[in-house]
């Protein structure tokens, strides 16, 4: 059959007049124009058939993995096999007189076949990937990383088949030959294979996940996770700077994740004040009097007013001097205060650790630390809840004749 449609054209010419090697030429030629075209109309008629099927077929399904196969193109990949391996079938027909042609054509070809064969696993492999995101259980995971591994396999693997096309040498024994240069390998695919062990590492300890908040400080990260390949994490910075992060970096640096926060019960408050020192003394009973306009200590006022009187009439104390006995002070009320306004403040979640505790005395003065939980973990919304307690308690300090330490009244007083 080969050798009947290239005789027709070779006669054909042949009647013309041409010699007989002008006749072969044109021969080859001839033959070669019509395969393209007809391997051309045969690829779009192919592509537009299976692309209108896939379509029909997605939309009467509920899955969005045929909708993901379309996204990524598999179908119309595929679709250029059956023009490729028709043009491979041509080949002996158009080169049939000058076959030394045929050979460079056919190995070309077989290239492309690969070429074609990698483009179609890598659809499919985009097409997972994608796939894999939208299940829930696998959404934060590193998918990005073992699809870029697959991915550089199967290059290796393709590229050691077109060299054993092209040199004519068995694919085994091309890649025995290559395992002389393993060194070299390793050293060019160092961090990709640092990024993959990173990877399989960070996703079994599940120590970091897309999505999470992490701070890194030596690579100045300070925001969300948006991706994690195989070479690095990129987050995104609460300043919508991107900052990327090698994946193996994960694993030898330490870094701080958020997660355990986001996913408690509340967001912690710590922060104190300076009381200055010579503020502090015991109160007279004249300032218990007047603290108990306080509606938020009033009852502990005098709760522990009749204790301590008590207690002393108990002694039989010299109540002439206050250090006699047992006595308030008004930083011990102010804590007091403190503690029972977060235990009734709605935004604090009193389920949790909370407390107003007096640090070691320094010299710019008493640390006095709140120490409790806001219930709204959003970023704008806790640091308004914790400039709004503060505002309280730092309005609070002249009611209990105490005095905030400023550098300004040290060096005032000093002089």
């Amino acid at each position: 059959m080969e050798e009947q449609i290239a005789c027709f054209f070779y006669d054909y010419y042949i009647s013309f007049g041409f010699t007989e090697f002008s006749a072969k030429g044109l021969n080859m030629l001839t033959l070669l124009l019509i395969s393209i075209i007809v391997i051309f109309i045969l690829d779009r008629i192919i592509t537009k058939i299976l692309r209108a099927i896939s379509v029909r077929v997605a939309k009467h399904t509920k899955s969005p993995f045929d909708d993901l196969l379309l996204a990524n193109k598999v179908p119309r990949n595929i679709a250029h096999i059956i023009p490729l391996i028709i043009a491979l079938q041509l080949l002996p027909i158009v080169f049939v007189h000058f076959e030394y042609i045929e050979s460079p054509f056919r190995k070309t070809l077989q290239v492309l076949f690969i070429i074609l064969t990698l483009w179609i696993v890598r659809s499919v492999l985009h097409t997972l990937e994608d796939y894999f995101k939208t299940l829930p259980r696998l959404r934060d995971k590193p998918i990005d990383s073992y699809i870029q591994v697959f991915m550089i396999f199967a290059w290796v693997a393709g590229m050691f088949a077109a060299v054993a096309v092209f040199s004519n040498v068995s694919i085994w024994k091309f890649v025995t030959g290559f395992g002389a240069a393993s060194a070299i390998i390793l050293l060019i695919f160092k961090d990709t294979i640092l990024g993959f062990v990173a990877s399989i590492q960070v996703s079994i300890n599940d120590m970091v996940r897309i999505g999470d908040w992490i701070t890194f400080e030596k690579y100045g990260a300070d925001g969300d996770v948006i991706e994690i390949n195989l070479a690095t994490v990129k987050v995104q910075n609460f300043d919508n700077t991107i900052t990327t992060i090698p994946t193996y970096a994960m694993i030898s640096d330490s870094f701080k994740n958020w997660r355990g926060m986001t996913n408690s019960d509340g967001r912690r408050i710590k922060r104190h004040m300076l009381i200055k020192q010579s503020s502090i003394k015991y109160l007279t009973p004249e300032d218990v009097e007047r603290l108990k306009e306080i509606e938020v200590i009033s009852d502990y006022l005098t709760t522990m007013q009749n204790k301590i009187k008590k207690q002393n009439s108990a002694l039989k104390v010299n109540k002439s001097l206050l250090i006699n006995g047992k006595n308030m002070t008004n930083i011990g009320v102010f804590r007091k205060f403190i503690q029972t306004y977060l235990e009734q403040h709605s935004a604090i979640n009193d389920s949790m650790l909370l407390m107003a505790r007096q640090l070691q005395p320094t010299a710019h003065g008493i640390p006095l630390e709140i120490y409790c939980f806001s219930r709204d973990k959003r970023w704008e919304n806790y640091e308004y809840v914790m400039s709004d307690l503060f505002d309280h308690f730092l309005a609070a300090v002249p009611y209990f004749d105490l005095e905030l330490f400023e550098l300004q009244n040290a060096i005032s007083h000093t002089d």
